[in-house]
């Protein structure tokens, strides 16, 4: 009996540690979760609430770096540091010229002369000896107006008999519209340019200038200027390719199962929009593809997908050069078909992946950080200094590629301690993915070290989809595209896009194929800047 309640308690012995073993698996388990979620809920608490910015000084590196070595301070000084920064600031503002005048030198000037009423009463007892002079910046809103075109008919004094003679009527957009260039121009700045929906400028029209406009005319205006504009569109499309490097940034998808607050912030920043759908029952959705050349131009396109066959649909056969993108697998799967084509990565997505990890790893993470600082500034400097594209290779060569590959060690000591699904785990397999592709830019004195100048073109397009909320279809999609590129290259070329409109529709009807590239925004800043010494010299 004895030798039989021993093996009973052993066998429970082992039953028991086989049970507290796999408890604490699943307790190791649940902290592993536990942490990855905190990671998740922490980086999405920044991202709704905290700044957008990802800039980082000298200082706040240096602190992610030293991780748990940090002196402790006392609240005193850490509040004095911070007033000393705040003040240095401050005086740093005020120091810091004005960037331009307030108005134009040329602004038209109205003077009004009051005269006081003693010298109103006798002027000949008074003598001027001089006068005080005020300014203030005043507005006059806008107001339409009729153009009426007369034609006088004219009949032979000789020849009363013979058909009478009557001046062509001017080329138009349109046979019998009533809007003329400069009202079509409106309604599209008003949409594309300050984010206006059409319903808002019915209203604005209606109740502020008494102009009833119904928003289906507008929506044909708007139709019809996308159609005259599109061989613009074609020539600002074929100059972008023309240098041999584009950059290309896909659209992303609307946050669906994030948090209400969070799907706001993520929507506002990326490009889906949606397009009424009607054999749906409900909206679709559609994206606004963003390529740019740095230094050229700018192009949206239109597609119902983000897939790698919208490509085929946006590079044109005959590209042969350097895509630079993003880690989004549609670019990989598009150039495998294209061996004329090299992709290159983007270093702000790297950044952004260690911003993120910094909290989980502070010393790693600024480790990264710091050196892709030291690649900004030396990219900073070139830019200052103008350098073309062999001096940019010859100092990446030399400077930057000691530094490149310093991180890349790093990282390969670094990718056995973290976990893939952590955030550090998740930057450090992100970034070597996308190695060799980085290692582009080192060769390539064309390539930008990121690819924030798309980046920063998709932003009209979130604000404006907020505003206006869908496409009235499918097919709105391309005409919206259209003039959203004309609109972003007036911008670029710091035009105004009103001008600029209401002069190209008014010369389109007259112009040939062959005189498009003569309209083009560029093309037209440049007209304009040759046309400003000759009116100062007469």
């Amino acid at each position: 009996m004895d030798e039989l309640s021993k093996e009973e308690l052993l066998r429970e012995l082992r039953s028991r540690d086989a049970e507290l073993a796999e408890l604490r698996s699943i307790n190791a388990r649940l902290q592993h979760e536990n942490e990855l979620l905190r990671q998740k809920v922490d980086l999405l608490i920044r991202r709704v609430f905290g700044r957008s910015s990802e800039a980082f000084n000298e200082a706040q590196l240096d602190l992610f770096m030293m991780g748990e070595n940090l002196p402790k301070k006392d609240s005193a000084s850490w509040v004095e540091e911070a007033a000393t920064q705040h003040r240095e600031q401050k005086a740093k503002k005020q120091n810091s010229p004005r960037r331009s005048a307030r108005w134009p030198k040329d602004l038209p000037t109205v003077e009004e002369v009051i005269e006081p009423a003693e010298v109103e009463a006798n002027p000949a007892d008074w003598r001027r000896i001089g006068e005080e002079r005020t300014e203030r910046l005043d507005y006059q809103p806008a107001q339409f107006f009729r153009q009426v075109t007369v034609r006088p008919k004219y009949v032979e004094r000789d020849l009363p008999e013979a058909a009478p003679v009557i001046a062509e009527l001017p080329s138009s957009l349109q046979e019998r519209c009533m809007a003329g260039p400069g009202l079509i121009a409106q309604v599209v700045v008003g949409k594309y340019c300050d984010h206006l929906p059409l319903y808002r400028q019915e209203q604005i029209f209606k109740q502020r200038h008494d102009i009833w406009l119904p928003r289906q005319t507008l929506a044909d205006w708007v139709e019809l200027a996308a159609f005259w504009m599109h061989p613009i569109y074609e020539k600002i499309k074929a100059q972008t390719f023309g240098t041999g490097y584009a950059q290309v940034d896909e659209p992303k998808r609307s946050g669906d199962r994030l948090p209400k607050a969070a799907r706001r912030v993520s929507e506002a920043n990326q490009t889906p929009v949606k397009y009424l759908s009607p054999g749906l029952g409900k909206t679709g959705q559609g994206y606004l593809w963003t390529v740019c050349c740095p230094g050229e131009s700018v192009f949206f396109h239109w597609e119902t997908s983000r897939g790698a066959d919208c490509l085929e649909n946006i590079i044109p056969v005959n590209f042969r050069g350097l895509l630079q993108c993003d880690g989004y697998s549609a670019y990989g799967a598009f150039a495998k078909n294209r061996a004329d084509i090299d992709l290159g990565a983007c270093l702000a997505h790297i950044r952004r992946k260690f911003v993120d990890a910094k909290d989980q790893a502070p010393q790693p993470a600024g480790f990264v950080l710091k050196h892709i600082q030291n690649l900004y500034r030396m990219e900073s400097r070139l830019r200052r200094q103008r350098a073309g594209p062999s001096l940019r290779v010859a100092v990446r060569q030399s400077e930057s590629r000691p530094i490149f590959h310093r991180i890349q060690k790093a990282l390969f000591v670094l990718s056995s301690r973290y976990l893939p699904q952590s955030a550090m785990g998740k930057a450090i397999a992100y970034t070597l993915a996308q190695w060799s592709r980085m290692e582009v830019w080192l060769n390539d004195g064309r390539m930008e070290i990121d690819n924030n100048l798309v980046e920063n073109a998709i932003r009209p397009t979130a604000l404006g989809k907020k505003n206006w909320l869908f496409f009235g279809d499918a097919q709105a999609g391309q005409r919206s595209a259209i003039l959203y590129t004309i609109i972003e290259n007036c911008r670029r070329e710091e035009i105004n896009p009103y001008a600029y409109l209401r002069d190209v529709l008014t010369r389109l009807p007259k112009m040939t194929n062959q005189q498009i590239s003569q309209v083009t925004p560029r093309a037209w800043a440049e007209a304009q800047k040759k046309q400003v010494p000759l009116a100062a010299a007469a």
